[in-house]
């Protein structure tokens, strides 16, 4: 079985071969690396896109531009329109599809107008695991490649090659997008995304990092790691008095605890050295 060290180089020889390349980066740690990677390899011929839009948190967007920001990245903001579109609106489970579907859109366009010669995403290996990715389905419709799993990368890999190049992010937890709150079937609208991202900025602004606020109409749901429920209770009246400015009645908290927590312990063992960081020449 390839070494990650083995998998980064087959990385760097795959973005290399492109030539150019737009690289959809969310600010996550797995387009991160692809976009870290794509600009050790290209330089300016490497640009990351930023879709801008109401399911994407301001804070995740100031953070991911300050990540490009502070590593002398070239990026782009898009602003999409998938909330515009009824199909994605329906929330019937393929919503992810129409919103991938708008953002390659837009990429595409840039690609054409601008002659680069390829589109990367972030999609992992395991990824492709699951059955239930309409995202991928869209992503493989616009010619869109995936650096990471033509190179055989996993999660892990992608926390243990981020962290040895220094990147530092490298164990930043999932962020899928504020509409993932919204139950499917229930109609997805700009204000209810508004909502859901002030109540999750009340978490964040008090230290928490795993969280996500399940929106059922007046009831926020917290979902957050069964380690924190102790602080839960500690801020209980702060948690309360913030959630119900953002206009929720009744706040609860999931005794289920996050149900989405990434495999860090096995990502905390180091690859071998000889890895290039981050500002290396």
């Amino acid at each position: 079985m390839a070494s990650a060290t083995d998998k980064l180089a087959a990385l760097r020889g795959i973005l290399r071969s492109m030539g150019s390349c737009l690289v959809a980066y969310s600010g996550g740690v797995d387009s991160a690396l692809v976009m870290v990677v794509a600009h050790q390899e290209l330089g300016a011929k490497a640009l990351a896109c930023i879709g801008i839009s109401p399911s994407y948190p301001e804070r995740e967007m100031k953070d991911a531009i300050a990540l490009a920001d502070k590593l002398g990245i070239h990026y782009r903001t898009l602003n999409t329109k998938e909330y515009l579109d009824p199909k994605y609106a329906a929330n019937k489970g393929d919503r992810c599809y129409y919103c991938k579907s708008d953002l390659y859109d837009r990429i595409r366009q840039l690609q054409k107008d601008e002659g680069w010669a390829f589109i990367a995403d972030g999609t992992n290996a395991d990824d492709l695991e699951s059955d239930d990715r309409p995202g991928i389905f869209a992503a493989r419709e616009h010619g869109v490649r995936s650096p990471l799993v033509e190179a055989g990368i996993t999660k892990t890999d992608v926390r243990l090659i981020a962290h040895e190049l220094g990147m530092p992010i490298w164990d930043k937890p999932a962020m899928a997008c504020l509409s993932s709150r919204v139950p499917v079937g229930m109609t997805i609208t700009p204000e209810i995304l508004r909502q859901i991202e002030k109540a999750e900025d009340v978490l964040a602004g008090l230290g928490f990092r795993q969280f996500r606020v399940r929106h059922h109409d007046s009831v926020a749901r917290l979902e957050l790691p069964a380690d924190d429920f102790a602080r839960v209770l500690e801020l209980r009246d702060r948690i309360l008095s913030g959630i119900r400015q953002a206009g929720y009645k009744h706040i609860t908290l999931d005794l289920s605890g996050f149900r989405d927590q990434p495999d860090l312990a096995e990502a905390a063992r180091l690859i071998p050295v000889g890895i290039r960081r981050i500002g290396d020449k």
